[in-house]
Order: structure tokens, then sequence, then C-alpha cells
């Protein structure tokens, strides 16, 4: 079979965002959680500064979560610009999921590399916990509200790390959802 692709492939291929409100209450057993998390630890790391570091937010912890991501809303949005349609929204996503992670950025003190390749190493261990979540029928989402990204004190972040949104995940029933991607070929430029 020429055209069959490779197992990893095809799981890239296969990756989406899946958002809190399609999730079932299927839960997340903890040693999966953990394999998703030993994942992004095998992430690229430039010097092995391996600056990511992660929050995961579980039973209570999602309450709490919900009604700080909500109140935050209600706290920062003029009286005019209030929706409690987004204001249900943050509150009930959170406890929507089998389990939501905050995504920390961990800067390495002796800054040995420019920030940005601690931004994508992070940014690919992300990917290694939604290509996990795929590879297990888990549906996940990277979101970055204001409320989460300014939560310096909520999450308890030390010196030197910032939090970069959160991954949301939660068993769904979609099935396959179809990509959307144009042609690589408008996107590459052989030079030989």
């Amino acid at each position: 079979m020429e055209n069959e692709l490779h197992p990893i492939s095809a799981l890239i291929r296969r990756r989406r965002a899946i958002f809190p409100n399609s999730y079932n209450d299927k839960p997340i057993e903890e040693s999966l959680i953990l394999e998703i998390l030993e994942n992004a630890n095998w992430a690229p790391t430039h010097r092995m500064t391996e600056p990511w570091r992660f929050k995961v937010f579980r039973g209570a912890g999602l309450e709490r979560l919900g009604n700080y991501l909500g109140e935050y809303y209600r706290s920062h949005t003029a009286p005019e610009a209030f929706s409690d349609m987004k204001y249900n929204k943050m509150v009930h996503n959170a406890t929507r999921s089998g389990a939501v992670m905050a995504i920390i950025l961990h800067r390495d003190a002796e800054e040995r590399v420019p920030e940005w390749e601690e931004l994508a190493s992070v940014a690919a261990s992300v990917q290694n916990m939604w290509l996990t979540c795929t590879a297990h029928g888990i549906g996940s989402y990277w979101s970055t509200p204001g409320a989460i990204l300014q939560a310096e004190e909520f999450l308890g972040l030390k010196e030197g790390e910032r939090c970069l949104g959160l991954f949301y995940m939660g068993y769904h029933d979609l099935g396959d959802i179809p990509g959307k991607r144009s042609p690589i070929e408008d996107k590459v430029e052989w030079l030989r």
C-alpha cells in the first residue's frame, strides 16, 4: 500500500483543536495524564534548559480555575461590554474538562539561550501533549485568555516564570474531523 501514511504522519494530520463544549463526562485517568506530561518532557530543548512547567487542574481545582477566569473577566470588562454568555463559557469550560493544564515558561536563570528558543521548546512540549491526547482519543485545546496570562498570583508563579495559556483536555464523541490546510507547495521555495 504505497499511499498509506506512516503512523506518525497519520497522527500528526489527525490532531485538531477540540473545544471544551464538545467534551463528554468520561474521566481521564491520572496515569494517562502522567504519560501526557512525560511526553511533554521529551520536547527539544537547547542547552537542556527544559523550560516547560505545568500546573494540572482536576476535580475541585477545575472549579477554582473556572471561578478565577470568570471573575477576572467580570472585574476587567466594562459593564457595557460584559457578556453573560462569555462569562458562563469561561467558568464552565474548566468544569467541562477532564483536566486543564496551565502552560508555564520557566526561563533559564542564566539566560544561556534567547527567550524565543525557550518559547519554542515549550510550544514543542505542548505539541507532544496534543499528539499524545490525539493518540488516546482525547480532545485538547490551547487557549490564551488574558486572565490566565496575568495569573502570576493565582498560579503561584516564581520569578522567571510566566503563563503561556491553558491546555484543556477531555474525551469527546466527535470522531475524526477533516483538516484544513493549504498546499505545502504554496509555502516552500526549493533552492537547488
